[in-house]
């Protein structure tokens, strides 16, 4: 007899891409802006998160746009990581766009083009409106089907209840199609949109809290709605000014946003609607909402796109503007003279800078730990401090880069938990900066096109590279 044979079931879960920053929640500060020393993914850079809680909060309550930040430090001293957390701390309502300085000289659009529709992408509008809506809870729906298909369309009634009064609206072909695609049923609180048709399903009514035994982790249960039936209710819609521009720009402007092909968008657009959204501020239908354009690698703008800056920052529809550097005094790109951070001297007195500081042993253990756990790895406590003591030496990046290929290693000879092992084989594997250096100088005179000159001492030579 042949033997059944059962098809194997697999759970299905989301996969999620573990990103350098994606352990990051927030700025990691209490309700007096105080930092904690590790808090929403943050270790260490107290001064630093603290200033940027100070920014937040003034962008929270409205009270600046149109002001410049610096975040100015070494490289993996945590720019990028404060940018993210004041992102995720503004929360969805306040536009937040991140654009890198490399990517202007790639885009087919002019380079002062692509930092308008930047500009544009970081200030939302929140716009109000009025709209008639029927909201109560569904006491039974009567569709009357015909007895042959085709012969004639589906017709049927709805009655709606609130705690004060109940009535019976006839329903036609569409009306049925919307309930039936919401899978409304009755004890469902239902709201409808007069003006639309269309159908939101708030809730199942607590009077048919026990109507079954068990019920789905997403039922969500709501009091049946007091007063009319019909409300009047004050609608909100955040948009970008961007978004404003690119459906209005050409004919199915809409897809565009999609596709992302916008193409280089005409002043008169942007004029008529600015005019448009001022009308709109003044009859109170809507309401700026200036958010946070962040640039990574300021340094790699050239002197028209700073001179824009500058120019932008003055309008009075402008975003808070945060860029991050690395960079110490160097040239600023399309002149030959050099300045702080690669930035114009008239830029740099707009900024408001903020400085990180390089990691503290302590901090980079916290930090591996934190990114340990993200990465879904086990590793043994001397693991642990040996990764730290390579991390100090040669830097946090390095370091947690090796986390995952030492989990890997360690899979290899399976086993469950990282060992010093694992970490000394792929330390033997990979290269820092500082070992990759010295190799290089030993051998240069075997590489094609070398600069370096071979003098004795090379070891001092590698030192003064690396720093």
């Amino acid at each position: 007899m042949a033997e059944l044979k059962l098809s194997e079931s697999r759970d299905l879960t989301r996969i999620e891409r573990i990103g350098a920053h994606s352990h990051i929640r927030g700025l990691g500060l209490d309700s007096s802006l105080e930092a904690r020393d590790v808090s929403e993914g943050m270790v260490g850079q107290t001064h630093a998160r603290k200033a940027a809680g100070v920014i937040l909060q003034m962008i929270k309550e409205g009270k600046i746009a149109g002001r410049a930040i610096l975040l100015a430090g070494q490289p993996g001293t945590g720019k990028t990581a404060i940018a993210m957390g004041m992102a995720k701390s503004l929360g969805l309502e306040t536009p937040f766009a991140m654009l890198s300085g490399s990517e202007l000289f790639s885009l087919e659009m002019s380079k002062t083009e692509a930092l308008m529709q930047a500009f544009r992408k970081s200030i939302g509008v929140r716009i109000k409106e009025e709209t008639e809506v029927i909201e109560g809870e569904v006491v039974e729906i009567q569709i009357d089907r015909p007895a042959v298909s085709g012969a004639a369309s589906k017709t049927g009634k709805l009655t709606l209840k609130t705690t004060d009064m109940e009535t019976v609206y006839d329903l036609g072909v569409k009306m049925i199609e919307a309930l039936g695609k919401e899978k409304v049923q009755s004890g469902d609180v239902i709201a409808i949109d007069k003006a639309s048709g269309k159908i939101t399903k708030l809730g199942r009514s607590f009077s048919r809290s026990r109507d079954y035994d068990a019920m789905g982790p997403q039922t969500k249960f709501v009091q049946c709605p007091d007063g009319e039936l019909q409300k009047r209710k004050e609608v909100v819609h955040c948009v970008t000014l961007h978004e404003i521009d690119v459906i209005n720009s050409r004919t199915q402007g809409f897809l565009a946003l999609f596709t992302g092909d916008t193409g280089e968008i005409r002043a008169e657009v942007r004029e008529q609607i600015d005019t448009k959204v001022a009308e709109w501020r003044e009859e109170g239908k809507a309401e700026i909402v200036p958010g946070v354009l962040f640039i990574d690698e300021v340094h790699m703008l050239d002197i028209e796109c700073f001179s824009f800056l500058n120019r932008a920052l003055e309008n009075e529809m402008a975003p808070i503007l945060v860029v991050a550097t690395n960079r110490g005094i160097t040239t600023i790109r399309g002149t030959n003279y050099k300045s702080a951070h690669g930035i114009p001297i008239d830029l740099l007195d707009r900024l408001l800078i903020i400085s990180t500081q390089p990691y503290s042993a302590d901090e980079i253990r916290k930090i591996l730990d934190i990114r340990c756990q993200e990465e879904d790895v086990e590793m043994s406590e001397d693991a642990k401090q040996l990764l730290t003591k390579i991390g100090y030496e040669t830097s946090l990046r390095y370091a947690i880069h090796l986390i995952t290929a030492s989990a890997l290693n360690c899979q290899k000879r399976k086993g469950k938990v990282v060992e010093v092992q694992d970490i000394t084989r792929v330390y033997s594997l990979f290269l820092d900066v500082r070992r990759s250096t010295q190799y290089l100088m030993e051998y240069q005179k075997e590489y094609m096109f070398n600069e370096a000159s071979m003098v004795d001492g090379g070891e001092d030579d590698v030192d003064a590279m690396h720093d």
